[in-house]
């Protein structure tokens, strides 16, 4: 179980996930270029409105990406990889329920 001290768009605070710091680093660092990106290309001023858009570009993306892996999926038939967009998804689910319960 790791924790993260996240400092980000102007508030500070600690959550704990079942991964590891290192991941949980490589998760921020990577929010962070994101919201850095929107901040310098967008004329959002508000934290709030930074990280909506952050959490929607984010959402476009594993959209995105699950939409290929899904078309790969059904163009490959490959039973193995229906079940693996399953636990894919399962563990995408928990993650996201993770964060909701960290933030509320």
């Amino acid at each position: 179980m790791g924790a993260l001290q996240i400092d980000t768009l102007g508030t500070t605070f600690t959550i704990q996930a079942n991964e590891d710091d290192a991941y949980l680093e490589k998760l921020l660092g990577y929010y962070n270029k994101l919201v850095t990106h929107i901040e310098k290309s967008d004329s959002l001023k508000s934290p709030l409105h930074v990280s909506i858009l952050a959490g929607i570009m984010l959402c476009d993306e594993l959209y995105k990406e699950k939409s290929r892996n899904a078309y790969s999926q059904s163009a490959s038939g490959d039973e193995s990889s229906v079940q693996d967009q399953e636990e894919l998804e399962r563990r995408t689910a928990g993650m996201i329920e993770k964060l909701t319960q960290a933030l509320s």
